[in-house]
């Protein structure tokens, strides 16, 4: 009776450790591979006691906000923006998903701002000189690329291929990842700007890294955080006078406290769903153990961290 019991619980053992490495290889997950402001942590000429210990401390710098999704089904990987740090970026996401194993999909572009497309450059000739690496972008950012060097000779060397995206409209990558590009108002002196939903198998991520103040949008985003499981929302400023020397207004980001404030009456479950993100070098949610981070916290909300995973 005593082999009998041992020989089943082993059974047991076995056919949960298989059921369990059935389910992971079904996954289909959301990494982040970067938080900080298109310009990263520190900051290019920033000496100030906030940038300091970035510059003394590797460990303590932040790459710029750029999101993975690693579909493990079907042995695909897609980038969310290509920033200034897409070398680093990617070799986070061969280490989560090799590239001998996983082919790279398609890289979503949401608008043409330094820290959010500048990183295609590493795909060129004097880098990885890629072949038709699907680029999906919305009409004024695919013809800013296709117009522009030296993002034209990618288009011309079929380094990338240029995807169309539509607004408000779904794209199928296959039977369970689909993104839908929102467009939302910000300064879009090269190109429209947008936010994504990115719906996998079981949940959706809305990923919005840059967009004015939320009054600007007509998408209410307290109704709209209710429709997603995530809400990777931008948080480039914690307050207002984050910046002394400028007029803040001249950059009008929601800041995490006006964030906050307007979402306040969201349930404590909905409120779990915002995961602040983009944050500038300025902004104290890039230090642990701050207040601003006891604040969110305390509040209900959450803040990105680098190789936080997602399941979708």
């Amino acid at each position: 009776m005593k082999n009998f019991l041992s020989i089943f619980f082993l059974f047991v053992i076995f056919f949960n450790a298989q059921s369990s490495a059935s389910d992971q290889s079904l996954k289909v997950e959301l990494i982040v591979l970067g938080v900080a402001q298109d310009a990263g942590y520190p900051q290019i000429n920033c000496y100030q006691a906030h940038c300091i210990p970035g510059w003394q401390d590797h460990s303590k710098r932040k790459l710029a906000t750029s999101l993975a999704v690693v579909d493990r089904k079907n042995k695909q990987k897609y980038l969310f923006e290509a920033t200034p740090d897409i070398k680093q970026q990617m070799y986070l996401l061969h280490q989560a998903a090799p590239d001998l194993e996983y082919k790279l999909s398609g890289i979503f572009l949401t608008h043409a701002h330094m820290g959010h497309y500048t990183g295609l450059m590493h795909l060129g000739r004097e880098a990885a000189g890629t072949k038709n690496i699907p680029v999906y972008a919305m009409p004024k950012m695919r013809q800013f690329l296709t117009s522009n060097g030296p993002w034209s000779q990618l288009v011309k060397l079929n380094n990338i291929q240029l995807m169309p995206l539509i607004n408000n409209k779904k794209t199928s990558l296959n039977n369970s990842l689909h993104v839908t590009p929102l467009i939302v108002p910000h300064r879009d002196e090269y190109s429209e700007t947008v936010g994504f939903l990115i719906e996998g198998p079981n949940k959706i991520a809305l990923f919005i890294p840059d967009i004015d103040k939320w009054q600007k949008w007509k998408t209410n985003i307290a109704e709209l955080v209710q429709e997603v499981d995530y809400a990777l929302l931008d948080a480039t400023f914690f307050e207002n006078g984050e910046l002394p020397n400028r007029d803040m207004s001249e950059v009008p980001h929601p800041f995490v406290e006006e964030t906050m404030s307007l979402l306040n009456d969201l349930s404590m479950k909905d409120k779990s769903k915002v995961i602040f993100i983009h944050f500038n070098h300025s902004n104290p949610l890039l230090k642990e153990k701050s207040q601003a981070r006891r604040k969110v916290d305390m509040a209900g909300f959450r803040y990105a961290t680098e190789g936080m995973k997602l399941d979708l």
